[in-house]
């Protein structure tokens, strides 16, 4: 650990003394949209000028790079935002997610982390996976609440993770996920509960999606709301969530 640190302080240092360190922040902002324009157009591009201002904004904090980060991939976000599955039945507009997903990736990338991104297409990878989450996490806090009674439904299950650190509640989601399983009675009920719960899809896309399977959507309706009475009622499930809050 001691020899990371060294070496992440060096890599620092030398990053620190480079001409684009030095470069006052207006001509940056300037080159980074001009090489942005550029890749917009095919051609050829420098990605260094984007990448130093996202390292302005993280590791020196300084305002307005991130302002100009800001406004300069809120567009980006925005597409990815709306692309999103889940986008559609969140209820949220697009502009809530794009703050949602700069805050999160602000968050997330702490100066110490930054050396862990060795360039844009890292940064802008890792924004975009905290633009998905966002949009997810917004359609699962909505299934939690609809799913069980507010009272079971403790902090924990809320959105503060960072999409690196999924993993930490992955048997505890496993073992939710097995227990609402063996409550559902065939392939009908798992199509609704699956497909709204973790794609977050309207009874009206599940519709759409298996017209063979349902007659109308007030079926899609029907299955959803019995299955959601019978956990509900779940003793176990309810133990589950109630332990884990």
């Amino acid at each position: 650990m001691i020899q990371q640190a060294e070496v992440l302080a060096r890599h620092t240092s030398l990053w620190s003394e480079s001409p684009l360190a030095q470069m006052d922040l207006s001509l940056l902002m300037r080159r980074c949209a001009a090489e942005s324009e550029r890749f917009y157009r095919g051609q050829p591009n420098d990605t260094r000028y984007s990448y130093e201002l996202f390292r302005r904004a993280l590791v020196e904090k300084n305002e307005a790079a991130w302002e100009h980060l800001y406004h300069h991939y809120s567009s980006l976000v925005e597409g990815w935002v709306r692309r999103s599955g889940a986008f559609n039945s969140s209820g949220e507009s697009s502009e809530f997610f794009v703050a949602g997903a700069f805050t999160k990736f602000w968050r997330a990338v702490t100066p110490d982390r930054f050396d862990s991104f060795p360039n844009l297409a890292s940064l802008l990878h890792y924004l975009q996976l905290c633009t998905t989450s966002v949009v997810i996490d917004s359609v699962r806090t909505q299934s939690w609440s609809e799913m069980l009674p507010e009272e079971v439904i403790g902090p924990s299950h809320m959105p503060q993770h960072a999409p690196d650190e999924e993993a930490i509640n992955r048997v505890y989601r496993e073992e939710f996920w097995q227990l609402v399983n063996a409550q559902l009675n065939d392939e009908t009920e798992r199509a609704v509960i699956y497909e709204s719960f973790v794609l977050g899809l309207t009874p009206r896309a599940i519709f759409a999606k298996h017209g063979k399977m349902f007659a109308s959507i007030n079926e899609v309706y029907n299955v959803k709301r019995n299955v959601l009475g019978r956990l509900g009622r779940n003793t176990e499930l309810r133990q589950l969530l109630t332990a884990a809050s």
